[in-house]
């Protein structure tokens, strides 16, 4: 049985970015950049005016000096000539600030009488004026090859006069559910079923880490209904089946799998909650299965799946969990033989991060995920915790 850490290796051992695509730039929010992005041309590309106001010398702007209005320069329709001695340039924000001035006077600092202004205010420096390239300029590198992009980078990449860029192909990621039991929200129960409810917290994760989650249905406790879905899902960068990972007299679907040629790596690992969850590869495609209690699926899919996923969405430094030091609110008790993830919430404290454990953490239970934003780590046969002892969290959401 693998630790976390081996079953993690494994499971991204040859892993690699899949291939880039070229988006929009209104389908590049989470995306990672392909290759290195640069600026093709300088932003803003001319001195702008920061302020409304008269462009003018600074040479000519003591307090009672009058200038000579010779033209205007909104943002748009640059003015074209000089400014010269004793002159100034009506302008606005954003507008060219016309060659020959070297100063923005803001409207309030001066008297206007026809074509004619008086500085009515001092002037301490020159200023009002962005320089041209002060955001960056042409060439400069504005995301890096491998980095995930946020919301504003539309924004920045739109301003360096870019449409198109490449990025990462996103994962394709195939998850069917397993079990006779289950049926979907919204249906009447009989005895003895229960509500599928897994799948939509996967899928929502999946999403979030840069996957594209195809969710093809609930397969029933069939070796022969499982074997149609893994057909229906190899053409899918990764396959997660949920439920069926055991070794009851129901559990089909490692030996399904087997049956349509897949090869098992791992069948457990040494981790509570989810010892069941396997790994294996059929085709190109890679296969993580999880179990079907729903904190076992939710808490392996985060240490297992999200890697993965990562990982072939571009992201070319990902591995083991990153952990966090807190201080525990809520003792707990000595753990087992296996590296235990509690559902917990952390939050901000004077002295840094303050985690409590959820107090039922029964593997069935969904209803402590509602707080839970982080996963206390538990070595194997650590020693009881009491309050204001440091434990080691992973970030959950």
């Amino acid at each position: 049985m693998l630790s976390v850490e081996e079953a993690i290796a494994a499971i991204l051992d040859g892993a690699d970015a899949l291939t880039p695509e070229t988006v929009s730039l209104h389908d590049l929010s989470s995306r990672i950049a392909a290759e290195d992005i640069h600026a093709l041309i300088t932003q803003p590309p001319f001195a702008a005016s920061a302020m409304d106001g008269y462009a003018v010398r600074f040479a000519d702007v003591s307090i009672g000096a009058e200038l000579k209005v010779i033209g205007e320069s909104p943002a748009g329709s640059p003015f074209v000539g000089k400014v010269g001695e004793g002159e100034a340039v009506r302008i606005f924000t954003g507008g060219a600030v016309p060659h020959g001035a070297d100063h923005v006077i803001i409207q309030e600092d001066v008297i206007r009488d026809g074509a004619q202004i008086r500085i009515s205010d001092a002037q301490d420096k020159p200023g009002n004026i962005r320089p041209a390239g002060i955001d960056f300029k042409k060439g400069d590198v504005l995301i890096r090859a491998g980095e995930r992009m946020h919301d504003i980078h539309g924004a920045i990449l739109a301003a360096a006069n870019i449409s198109r860029i490449s990025v990462v192909r996103r994962p394709k990621i195939a998850l069917f559910s397993n079990g006779d039991e289950l049926v979907e929200p919204g249906a009447e129960l009989n005895p003895g079923q229960i509500v599928n409810s897994n799948h939509y917290a996967l899928s929502a994760m999946i999403r979030a880490w840069g996957g594209e989650p195809d969710y093809l249905g609930r397969a029933s406790d069939d070796e022969n209904a499982i074997c149609s879905f893994f057909r229906k899902a190899s053409d899918a960068d990764l396959i997660v089946p949920i439920g069926g990972a055991s070794v009851g007299d129901y559990d089909f679907v490692k030996s399904a799998f087997k049956k349509e040629g897949g090869d098992i790596v791992f069948e457990k690992v040494a981790v509570r909650p989810g010892k069941p969850t396997w790994f294996g590869k059929f085709g190109d495609a890679r296969v993580i299965g999880l179990p079907g209690n729903p904190a076992s699926a939710i808490v392996t899919a985060a240490l297992f799946v999200q890697p993965l996923v990562r990982r072939l969405a571009g992201e070319s430094k990902v591995g083991a969990p990153v952990f966090h030091q807190a201080e525990l609110l809520t003792p707990l008790k000595a753990n087992s033989a296996r590296e235990s993830y509690l559902r917990s919430e952390a939050v901000r404290a004077s002295t840094g991060l303050a985690v409590s454990a959820a107090a039922n953490q029964d593997s069935s239970l969904l209803s402590p995920f509602s707080k839970a934003n982080c996963l206390i780590r538990r070595l194997a046969n650590a020693k009881a915790a009491a309050n204001g002892d440091t434990v080691e969290i992973v970030w959950l959401r």
